[in-house]
């Protein structure tokens, strides 16, 4: 076993002394200490990516990146979890979660370290990337360190390029305060006007088509958009004695999920077009949601921003001074050339060794392949275009080829797909398309790309009633020599090219009968309404995924009581749900050996003594986010494989269409073997988790190189890229 560091990351929550402790509490499945807080768990993943923009190992523009995202991570957390906790206080506030803590009490703990997290990148931003930029000759310049000619350049450009798009907006007697957008980076100007003793406050909303990153002449850096708008306000107003300036911006919580959060009213009218009127209405609303944060400038003056956070009905608590630049998310586009030594090594994904046919424009080809055995593609480190993509675009050029069903819920801007969808359609294959409009903040686009569907001819589904459709799954239907053929693809990611090389995904293209007869049922249920058949090939929630697993779980444990091999592994993106971490409690103090590879957020407590002794719970955080979920259960010798779009969660269990499917193949079967021994082998990128909740970096001990189980994916992928099978 590698080694591990001493850097330990530990947030709040209820607290389970060390297992050396011999005053620990006994604890049952069903103690409430048992289970950690599901969103100070998700802060606590946040601490492991924060880890990598802090690492000096890691490279400099890496850990800029990587700053960047943490600005991303912590406006969706504000958006979507303190806003919900936010309506959990007022629905419900007495109501305890299975951790034993009321809303109230889960939100002051968010507060508090979403609050230290975010003074803690400001400071690596400003204490040490800010400098180490400088040194590298790709400063971020604060505007008041600029010679003189280098603020004649910018004063040209605000004149030039920024100040006729500006829109100044008052609020005193005669103004009420203007309407703030959300996570938009304002000016709060303090105006005092000669003869007059009073201030007038003014916002000037930055715009958000103007770079961030300002340029300086002969590659000097860049300087904030905000600075380069501040230290030119006398343009705007020139009769001003006095101008005082500060930043600010807030974030507004998401509203309910019209599905998800059930607030759909049993008779509502849920045809396609009152679907559509419905999610618009909750863009809509969501656009003047309350106010769940107020990020000001460090110096802005304690008066302002109390008097800033009543005129936004902000709780005091929810005023976080940031000391250094807001808007950290930007840092992702900070445009630096060149310096690839100051990044990760390019990665560019490889076409899987069974698709590298000398006839690969032949669009037979590949369900020839297909046909041969089931093929297991492994994102980032195969090439989406060349596997997933190439599947869809021969369906839609073989003339063999009748129908075409997918799902989307998420997909790029300017997608492929869209387009090879509405090219089979318009040459008169049958094409279904599910869109789910609630996929929360991409509902407007699929909106759209189902209009553009239909316009072309395919048929459109815009989701099922109350439920989301969080399904993962394609399906091709193909008129061969001996009849009928149905092909599918079954994957743990969305139809997207663009995360397709930032998001590690499983997919399983396969042609195996029995599975795709219940893939085409699942499909007539997402269309028509038809109950798909359970149990069938597929284990689908919300009919019968939880039971299933359920009863996996629990054949392991008689296995185990029996004497026979036992043990599960997992890898998924969260583990929530109370019953199911109550089943592996069972499981594993029945004595099935029990390895979860879990990326984000995990409520079950691993290794407790008396509780989950043989339970072991790990995180990879590395370059690529980890999205794939796969199942394996010993079953007594006999393992069984599963993978899908469903985690351990509620919503994945009980409130969404999912899928998972068996995998029969022997091949990918040890090739899923192979991937979930390469991520419990990883010794740097791995953070294992504590009985008390705390999770610690594996570190190579003397004797070992670093082994980083996604740079082992990429040497294995590139090792094979001239050899087809």
């Amino acid at each position: 076993m590698a080694a591990t560091s001493r850097s330990v990351i530990a947030i709040g929550g209820p607290v389970v002394p060390s297992s050396s402790d011999p005053t620990l509490p006994s604890l049952t499945p069903d103690s409430t200490a048992a289970f950690i807080n599901r969103e100070v768990s998700w802060l606590s993943f946040a601490r492991r990516v924060l880890a990598l923009a802090e690492d000096p190992a890691q490279p400099l523009l890496e850990r800029v990146k990587f700053a960047g995202i943490m600005g991303m991570i912590y406006d969706e957390f504000a958006m979507k979890r303190l806003g919900g906790l936010f309506r959990r206080v007022r629905r419900d506030p007495p109501r305890r979660g299975p951790d034993g803590l009321t809303p109230a009490e889960e939100l002051a703990a968010c507060r508090a370290e979403l609050r230290a997290q975010q003074e803690t990148v400001a400071g690596v931003v400003e204490k040490q990337l800010r400098p180490a930029l400088r040194d590298l000759g790709a400063p971020i310049v604060d505007v008041g360190d600029l010679e003189p000619a280098q603020r004649d350049d910018l004063a040209r450009y605000f004149v030039d390029c920024v100040e006729p798009i500006l829109t100044p907006l008052a609020a005193d007697a005669a103004h009420p305060f203007p309407f703030i957008s959300n996570l938009g980076l304002n000016l709060g100007v303090l105006v005092t006007e000669p003869g007059r003793r009073k201030h007038r406050f003014v916002r000037i909303k930055v715009p958000a088509n103007r770079p961030r990153w300002v340029p300086l002449r002969d590659d000097a850096g860049w300087v904030p958009i905000e600075q380069v708008i501040a230290d030119n306000l006398g343009v705007l107003f020139p009769r001003a004695s006095r101008l005082e300036c500060h930043f600010f911006r807030i974030t507004r919580g998401a509203k309910d999920d019209p599905w998800t959060d059930q607030i759909v009213d049993e008779d509502a009218d849920l045809t396609p077009g009152a679907i559509i009127g419905m999610v618009t209405a909750e863009l809509t609303a969501r656009k003047y949601a309350g106010v769940v944060r107020l990020e000001v400038s460090a110096g802005m003056p304690a008066e302002l921003r109390d008097w800033l956070a009543a005129q936004l009905n902000t709780d005091p608590a929810d005023v976080l001074a940031i000391p250094g630049m807001l808007a950290l998310g930007d840092l992702m586009r900070l445009p630096v050339p060149g310096h690839a030594d100051q990044r990760d090594p390019p990665h560019e994904p490889v076409t899987h060794p069974r698709l590298r046919h000398p006839d690969h424009h032949d669009p037979s080809a590949i369900f020839d392949e297909i046909r041969r055995g089931d093929l297991l593609v492994h994102l980032p480190y195969h090439s989406f275009e060349t596997s997933i993509l190439r599947f869809l675009r021969s369906a839609a050029a073989d003339p063999s080829v009748l129908a075409i069903k997918l799902t989307i819920y998420r997909t790029s801007r300017r997608s492929p797909i869209i387009e090879v969808l509405k090219e089979a359609a318009r040459s008169g294959k049958q094409v279904a398309v599910l869109v789910e409009i609630t996929a929360r903040f991409d509902e407007a686009p699929n909106i759209g790309w189902g209009r553009e569907l239909e316009q072309a001819g395919a048929h459109v589904a815009y989701g099922v009633e109350r439920v989301k459709t969080h399904v993962k799954l394609a399906l091709v239907v193909r008129e061969e020599a001996d009849g009928l053929r149905r092909y599918v693809h079954v994957g743990t990611g969305n139809y997207h090219e663009g995360t397709a090389r930032l998001y590690e995904d499983l997919g399983l293209l396969t042609a195996d009968p029995d599975l795709a007869a219940h893939a085409a049922a699942v499909f007539n249920e997402l269309t028509a309404g038809i109950p798909a058949p359970t149990p069938g090939k597929l284990l689908v929630a919300p009919h019968d995924l939880r039971e299933r697993f359920t009863e996996l779980i629990r054949r392991e444990a008689r296995h185990a009581r029996a004497g026979r091999p036992s043990g599960i592994r997992a890898k998924m993106n969260q583990l929530q749900d109370p019953q199911m971490i109550r089943e592996l409690y069972g499981a594993g103090l029945a004595g099935v050996p029990i390895v979860l590879n879990v990326r984000g957020l995990c409520c079950l407590r691993a290794g407790v003594p008396g509780l989950s002794p043989t339970i072991r719970v790990f995180s990879v955080v590395g370059r690529f986010l980890e999205h794939s979920r796969i199942y394996r259960f010993e079953n007594g010798g006999t393992p069984e494989f599963y993978i899908g779009s469903a985690d351990l969660m509620t919503r994945n269990l009980s409130r969404r269409m999912e899928v998972v499917a068996p995998v029969g193949d022997p091949v990918v079967k040890a090739e899923l073997e192979e991937v979930l021994r390469t991520y419990e082998q990883d010794n740097c990128s791995a953070w294992d988790m504590r009985p008390d909740g705390e999770y610690v970096r594996r570190h190579p001990d003397g004797t070992e190189a670093c082994r980083s189980a996604q740079q082992v994916f990429i040497e294995r992928c590139a090792a094979t890229a001239g050899s087809p099978v």
